[in-house]
């Protein structure tokens, strides 16, 4: 099946060997989006509300490229830096999000890319 790539400048360029998006069929696999502001390249702020903000909008922007939005999202992984953090981004989620839920699963890491206190990837079904 082939694969297409999906890619927005409203969204971090990807800072690896790695696709901001691929298709595959209807599912799209998004890659974690850290904090990064797509425009500087910078983490948007040190605190968690603005991090889980811009990574979220940086979702977004992807699933528009891709042809949907939140709402399309299946499944989330959430990556904290420390799991105290997890009722804010809860607490985000709720306001971006319509149940029926999607999947989630939230784990705490030792460390994310450019000392980001979050990362989120996502899969999205068209």
């Amino acid at each position: 099946m082939p694969k297409d790539i999906i890619e927005t400048s409203r969204a971090p360029a990807a800072i690896g060997p790695y696709s901001q998006a691929v298709k595959v069929g209807n599912p799209v696999f998004i890659s974690g989006q850290i904090p990064l502001d797509p425009q500087t390249m910078e983490i948007a702020s040190s605190d968690i509300d603005s991090q889980v903000n811009q990574v979220f909008d940086n979702l977004a922007a992807i699933c528009a490229e891709a042809g949907g939005g939140l709402g399309d999202v299946v499944k989330f992984t959430v990556y904290l830096s420390d799991l105290r953090n997890f009722g804010a981004v809860n607490k985000i989620m709720e306001t971006l999000l319509t149940p029926p839920y999607p999947a989630r699963a939230a784990v705490e890491v030792s460390a994310l890319p450019r000392g980001a206190l979050v990362e989120v990837d996502a899969i999205l079904a068209l």
